[in-house]
């Protein structure tokens, strides 16, 4: 999900615009492996570089066994099943829209709060 940050507070809001490269079913990036080629600003991100990420959401499998906690149920390196994200209501699937679909201009006006920090 694409983020702004207020330039005078620091503050980071999420937005409902994701990269092109996401398979809004599968809620997975649809090149992999090429994802930093294509581009270039995507975050790499490894448990080594998690403390460089503070608007990392609180669901995010990374940032909990950084900080010592267990993953939820629902997150498929627990269920065993990638469809338990989406059973469990915490997918973007549905409620994201699409980077080439939205002018520049206008992202602020896609900041949502149902991302929790």
């Amino acid at each position: 999900m694409h983020k702004l940050e207020d330039e005078d507070t620091g503050e980071v809001h999420y937005t409902s615009i994701v990269c092109r490269y996401l398979d809004q079913d599968k809620c997975q990036c649809s090149d992999y492996s090429q994802r930093n080629v294509n581009v270039p600003e995507c975050v790499l991100l490894t448990p080594e570089r998690v403390d460089e990420f503070a608007w990392l959401p609180n669901t995010c499998a990374y940032r909990l066994i950084a900080e010592g906690k267990d993953l939820y149920d629902w997150h498929p390196l627990v269920s065993g099943d990638k469809a338990s994200v989406q059973a469990a209501g915490i997918a973007v699937t549905g409620k994201v829209v699409d980077e080439r679909s939205v002018h520049p201009d206008s992202h602020q006006e896609y900041i949502v709060r149902w991302v929790e920090q």
